[in-house]
């Protein structure tokens, strides 16, 4: 379930950085849309690495200590 939310997160941010992208090309810096866009994208990635720290921290993932 966790490794799913993770997946979901990362398609998340994906999806907001293309939209950003979108709205630049389309609206030409005359509205707010693409700063929309940036301050979720920061903020999905903000949640992202938290989810993926308190995971690490609980031991429900871990780093991989072999090669």
């Amino acid at each position: 379930m966790l490794k799913v939310l993770i997946v979901i997160l990362l398609l998340a941010v994906v999806v907001s950085l293309f939209s950003g992208l979108f709205f630049l090309i389309k609206d030409e810096g005359k509205s707010t849309r693409v700063l929309n866009s940036l301050i979720v994208r920061v903020g999905l990635s903000l949640a992202l690495v938290a989810l993926i720290i308190i995971a690490m921290w609980h031991g429900d993932i871990s780093l991989n200590p072999t090669p």
